[in-house]
């Protein structure tokens, strides 16, 4: 949204937010705007157990990594090659 629609978008309001009537409905059809967004951070159920699965084989295969007896997660990295 570029800074004169968002100018606008406010003065709209503005113009509005005396009639009670009209922030109700511009409140709900704010809340329903929000539900439509939706969070692309989030997995869908059948994308996490297949995250699942995908671990689990890397783990059969040997393609994980252990930490040594007495060593922290830093020492672990560093030893994998991050420079931390």
């Amino acid at each position: 949204m570029t800074t004169a629609q968002n100018t606008q978008l406010w003065q709209d309001i503005g113009a509005i937010a005396d009639d009670e009537s009209l922030m109700k409905r511009l409140s709900r059809f704010a809340a329903k705007l929000a539900k439509e967004k939706k969070d692309s951070s989030l997995m869908t159920k059948d994308d996490f157990f297949a995250m699942i699965e995908r671990g689990e084989r890397a783990y059969e295969n040997g393609e994980c990594t252990r930490l040594q007896p007495g060593e922290t997660v830093t020492q672990m990295l560093r030893r994998r090659g991050y420079d931390l």
